[in-house]
């Protein structure tokens, strides 16, 4: 698959996982249980997004400033992660971090799909998008994602 390909799965999943985690509340086990898989795959994604998905754009003039953008909404993912660590799960706090959170995300991702996909396919050749996905999976699969 495409670095596209990759990188609109884990989207997926992170989009379900938001959705499952909003339908939780208070202490429910499955609020923690959803949370923690949401948090690391929000943390691996960016982390491998950024290498082999943003690093490569970076260089190019038509891309950079989308690549600097996205890599500073992951900043921003990272910080209401944060607050979301710093609050007691089952406080009204909590919750509407994690609204903002869900906001910031779909934001994210709807940015990458909607218009950056389609620039960095031009920027992108074709073996590239291939061998990018394939090191791209490989790096969530050492994860264990």
């Amino acid at each position: 698959m495409t670095i596209f390909e990759e990188l609109r799965v884990d989207h997926d999943k992170q989009r379900q996982l938001l959705d499952l985690l909003l339908d939780t509340s208070g202490n429910e086990p499955e609020r923690e249980q959803y949370y923690q898989q949401l948090k690391v795959q929000l943390e691996q994604h960016a982390a491998a997004e950024e290498r082999y998905f943003y690093n490569p754009l970076i260089e190019d003039d038509t891309t950079i400033e989308l690549s600097r953008h996205g890599i500073a909404e992951h900043h921003e993912i990272d910080e209401l992660i944060e607050a979301l660590e710093k609050t007691d799960m089952s406080s009204p706090g909590w919750l509407q971090h994690l609204k903002n959170l869900k906001h910031k995300v779909l934001h994210h991702l709807e940015d990458e799909e909607q218009g950056f996909f389609q620039k960095a396919g031009k920027v992108l050749e074709d073996s590239e998008k291939q061998s990018l996905g394939k090191e791209y999976r490989e790096m969530m699969k050492e994860k264990g994602l």
